[in-house]
């Protein structure tokens, strides 16, 4: 089982996610938004996640400057990334690609096959 933090602002989609993931045997905490993903990863008390998952479909939310951000700070040290994006930008989800995440995927792909995406990168597949 794997700890996973994602970052989706979309209640609805979050819920989606997590209830496919927690099916799958997988750990998942919703964050709701930028300021409490730092202050979760950034608190050394609590258990970090093994995978971090990103909506790239949130107009507020710069993906790829956030992962650059937190990577450059230290706070994704062991964590593999994850993020989805709407199939009609195509920059964002080259824009994610080329700032580092793990794996990077339409949101479809992410509803159709997101406990075998978040697998595959956590078993090291």
């Amino acid at each position: 089982m794997a700890r996973v933090l994602a970052l989706v602002p979309d209640l609805l989609f979050g819920s989606r996610v997590q209830g496919a993931l927690a099916a799958a045997g997988q750990q998942v905490e919703l964050i709701g938004d930028e300021r409490r993903l730092r202050e979760r990863l950034a608190d050394a008390a609590a258990p970090t996640g093994e995978l971090l998952i990103v909506d790239l479909t949130d107009e507020r939310l710069d993906g790829a400057a956030l992962l650059e951000s937190l990577a450059g700070e230290g706070l994704l040290a062991h964590v593999r990334t994850l993020a989805f994006y709407s199939h009609v930008d195509i920059e964002t989800g080259a824009r994610a690609r080329a700032a580092g995440f793990d794996l990077v995927v339409p949101r479809s792909r992410m509803a159709r096959e997101g406990p075998q995406l978040v697998a595959s990168l956590v078993n090291g597949a």
